[in-house]
């Protein structure tokens, strides 16, 4: 049976893992690390670079990089690199490729289905665009699980059974999310996980952390310099960078100094440098008011939840930003609790993911039945821009509710349904997920034709609305969308852009690969060439020459069959030459006595005319890389 992904599609790293042989496993990806940025970069000549490839590329082409594409999921926000459009899902997808990739050549065969995590307090139109994204990418999405819901499994995972409420607190690059969990052992031979609360910030995270120090670095710089490094595209990267590594490493020690040499440059007085020290207080300083906001989130989640302080049993961090000692701090003074710290808090999403993919395909040995919650409240705009709740959030999903409604005005044939998700009483102050109409209805006074609103959200929090006038059975319904989503057929003409664009991806590369295979070998048999001398007669050397600048004239084109063809003859003028040297030296020192046992083997592949490249070498030196696909 084909093996199913868990996927952590991270703000600022993704993550991948796998069950096998029943224990759950990082896989690492092709540049050797268990995690992968979530950058994609498009290079001057038209290469795609995604990963820690895209980062490298981050500062010399800030303009055709990437990153956090994960905040805008849900919405229209496009970006335009030589002159295309790319939607988030687009983007997305691009980094899901590489992990589907990577996690094909790890496990040795196609990967097909994945389940992927999305933050807890996602809304149904960014889950939706995450499901689309995989879908882009070519992977069957089983399932979109919370990112807490997930941590929670990895650690409830062959540990001690015991039935406890969890809070898992997640604050990764550029999301925050606490959730509540009730784990029940032992229900019909079943561990349960059971969401009670969930709240966060879909845009608060450890991004934000860095703005706060980018600020305060580049205007502590005006001050000296009276330059602006913020405006500064290149200068601006390089000081992201240094804000991000500054605050991993506050994280470990109290102080730490921000080095950027030639940072940037004046009229008239050269280059500037940046020399700075930043104190682990100074940081807490700067993001105290951030991390304050996530206090807010845990009280809310703890009065859905009914827990008070000291009644939460455990506490789990998860996401790289809970390294920072002031959040691990705030997490014991509002739970009570010290946090535990059992799994890499980069990995944990992605290990939980993966026990949930082996449970959906079919692995028996994984004995869990996950119980997951709406995050917001869903319901309907009445008359006087009322919103009617019909699903309360932290409602447990799959779910299905109905509400019976009626007409506002007198003889009124067709019904408007506005579905609306958020907290607010009035309607226009909610976000909208779509509307609908159900026409047809028999005429008559208001208040009397009764027409019933299910809604219906499926075990991906993706939601599907339906409307039924109960006089006339007529019926209506549609899948939510909403104004930020694609359609399906968006989704399938971008699957075939992504296909298309693997195929352009693959004759790019190859084409790469001919062009410094043919440049090496042009070099290679010109530098024999002149070392031979006068050993190789002149019209012979001319021929040689005529080959080699056909090949370097090949290198500059776009077939790389031609480069091939071209390299293949100039090795093969070359290689005949090189056979009559040889059957000279021979003829002139006379026969040769067989070679003793001690001989055997010298000399192997003296044959190959020097200089000669095969077609299918590696090299390493060139213009183009193999490793940065």
């Amino acid at each position: 049976m084909a093996k199913v992904i868990g996927i952590d599609l991270g703000t600022t790293n993704s993550c991948m893992a796998v069950v096998e042989a029943g224990e759950p496993t990082v896989i690492v990806n092709s540049d050797g690390g268990r995690t992968t940025p979530s950058v994609v970069s498009f290079s001057n000549t038209g290469e795609r670079l995604v990963g820690q490839a895209a980062k490298r590329q981050a500062v010399l082409s800030p303009d055709r990089t990437i990153s956090s594409i994960k905040r805008k999921m849900g919405t229209r926000d496009t970006t335009t690199i030589d002159g295309k459009d790319y939607t988030p899902e687009q983007i997305s997808a691009m980094i899901l490729s590489k992990l589907k990739e990577d996690a094909e050549a790890y496990l040795g065969e196609p990967v097909t289905q994945a389940v992927i995590t999305v933050p807890a307090y996602f809304d149904d139109t960014q889950r939706t665009a995450t499901k689309q994204a995989g879908e882009i990418a070519g992977l069957e999405v089983l399932r979109i699980i919370n990112e807490p819901t997930a941590a929670a499994l990895a650690y409830g995972w062959k540990s001690e059974k015991k039935e406890a409420t969890i809070m898992v607190f997640d604050l990764g690059g550029g999301t925050f999310d606490v959730s509540i969990l009730d784990v029940e052992v032992g229900t019909e031979e079943r561990d349960a996980y059971q969401v009670l609360a969930t709240s966060g910030d879909t845009r608060l995270g450890g991004d934000d952390f860095d703005e706060r120090i980018i600020d305060y670095i580049a205007g502590e710089f005006q001050k000296e310099n009276s330059v602006d490094l913020r405006k500064d595209r290149q200068a601006l990267q390089r000081l992201k960078e240094a804000s991000e590594k500054a605050k991993c490493e506050l994280s470990s020690q109290v102080t730490t100094t921000i080095s950027l040499p030639f940072i940037t440059s004046v009229d008239g007085e050269g280059p500037k440098h940046l020399e700075m020290t930043l104190t682990r207080a100074k940081l807490e300083e700067l993001i105290g008011e951030l991390i304050g906001k996530t206090k807010v989130a845990v009280q809310d989640a703890m009065k859905e939840a009914g827990l008070g302080y000291g009644e939460v049993d455990e506490v789990i961090l998860v996401g790289g930003s809970t390294r920072i000692p002031k959040v691990q701090e705030l997490t014991k003074e509002m739970s009570g609790k010290d946090p535990r710290k059992g799994i890499n808090p980069d990995e944990v999403v992605a290990v939980g993911a993966a026990i949930q993919a082996a449970v959906l395909g079919g692995d028996e040995s994984q004995d869990i039945v996950l119980m997951d919650v709406t995050p917001l409240t869903l319901g309907v705009e009445t008359l006087g821009d009322v919103m009617d709740s019909v699903i309360p959030r932290n409602t447990n999903i799959p779910t299905r509710e109905s509400r019976t409604y009626s007409t506002a005005t007198d003889m009124q044939t067709t019904v408007e349904v506005h579905v609306l998700q958020g907290e607010r009483p009035r309607a226009s102050q909610n976000k909208s997920l779509g509307r609908f109409h159900l026409t047809g209805l028999p005429p008559a006074p208001r208040g009397m034709p009764q027409v019933e609103v299910t809604f219906d959200i499926d075990a991906n929090g993706i939601l599907n609305v339906s409307a039924k006038d109960k006089a006339t059975d007529k019926e209506q319904s549609i899948t939510i969308t909403g104004s930020g989503q694609l359609s399906d057929d968006d989704v399938n003409r971008m699957v075939d852009e992504a296909e298309k664009n693997a195929a352009e991806d693959a004759a790019f590369k190859e084409l790469a690969d001919a062009r410094n295979q043919g440049d090496s070998a042009a070099y290679g048999l010109e530098k024999t060439l002149n070392e031979l001398g006068e050993k190789i007669a002149e019209p012979e050397k001319a021929s040689i020459k005529e080959k080699i600048e056909a090949l370097r004239e090949a290198v500059k084109g776009d077939d790389a069959a031609a480069i091939r063809a071209a390299m293949d003859a100039a090795n093969e003028e070359f290689s005949q030459v090189s056979q009559r040297m040889y059957e000279q030296a021979a003829a002139e020192t006379g026969p040769q006595p067989e070679p003793g046992p001690e001989a055997e083997g010298a000399g192997v592949g003296a044959t190959e005319a020097p200089g000669q490249a095969e077609a299918g070498d590696d090299v390493i030196e060139g213009e183009f890389e193999a490793e940065d696909n």
